[in-house]
């Protein structure tokens, strides 16, 4: 075997050629997986949407066919957050909110809030459960805010009324287990349907206490706190207090209210 086998030359020609082989390769298999990538988040959007309006339980062990056929029941709409009116030129399957909210063409500073939330899109992807004649059931909302370590993101589902909640999921978080964490726990969202999320005066209402709160029918408008976790169970009501409010989507459920004959604010 000659010595030119092992000269730095040699070696250096080998191994960059063994990285162009090795990056052909992961990038090949990147872009094969990124339909299936893609379907995988989509479906797995859709299974929270549907465990926050209570459709799917956390627990349930539901196939892809299950949740899509569950989720046939359901619109999803990209609406301005400013107006509550329909964006019909903004495709759903494909906007991304996020993106979007990091976008200074696409969203606005958030007025000063409790929940660390910089900046607001303009637009924002709600859901809408619609009944066998058309009419919308329930609608399932997109929420975020910061909790102790990071920025939680979830769902929160109202009932017709656009009052009474329907259910709470977060589906991102790094909050710690076993404290903030169990915002995850079946136990702990278990106790947020049939809350209520207005007073009568539609003003935001909800808040997580320290402590234990009372049966919704004696205290509609608080939930249990979370043990050890004061400061991410207060980051879930700082949450819900801006998403509800007027930065939010306080215009969206307004029309609502209006197209259901619902008293609603002024």
């Amino acid at each position: 075997m000659s010595q030119q086998r092992f000269s730095v030359r040699y070696i250096i020609l080998f191994s960059m050629a063994v990285c162009g082989v090795c990056a052909v390769f992961v990038s090949s298999l990147a872009v094969s997986l990124a339909d299936e990538q893609d379907a995988n988040k989509l479906l797995d959007r859709r299974k929270n949407v549907l465990m926050a309006a209570g459709d799917v339980q956390p627990k349930d062990d539901v196939s892809a066919e299950q949740i899509n056929e569950l989720f046939g029941q359901y619109r999803a709409k990209v609406i301005d957050l400013a107006t509550g009116e329909e964006v019909a030129d903004i495709d759903p399957t494909t906007f991304d909110q996020r993106k979007a909210k990091k976008d200074p063409a696409r969203s606005e500073p958030a007025p000063s809030n409790r929940s660390s939330i910089q900046r607001v899109p303009n637009n924002a992807l709600i859901y809408e459960k619609l009944d066998t004649e058309g009419n919308v059931e329930l609608v399932v909302l997109p929420i975020e805010g910061y909790g102790l370590w990071t920025t939680l993101y979830g769902f929160l589902a109202l009932d017709r009324d656009t009052r009474t909640i329907r259910g709470l999921a977060y589906y991102e978080h790094g909050e710690t287990p076993g404290l903030g964490g169990e915002v995850d726990n079946p136990r702990w969202r278990a106790l947020w349907p049939g809350r209520l999320a207005f007073d009568d005066q539609w003003q935001v209402k909800i808040q997580v206490i320290k402590g234990t709160a009372g049966p919704v029918a004696e205290d509609p408008h608080r939930v249990d706190g979370l043990a050890g976790a004061t400061i991410t169970a207060r980051g879930v009501t700082n949450m819900l207090d801006f998403w509800l409010g007027e930065s939010g989507f306080e215009a969206y459920l307004q029309k609502l209210r209006n197209s259901f004959g619902t008293k609603g604010a002024a």
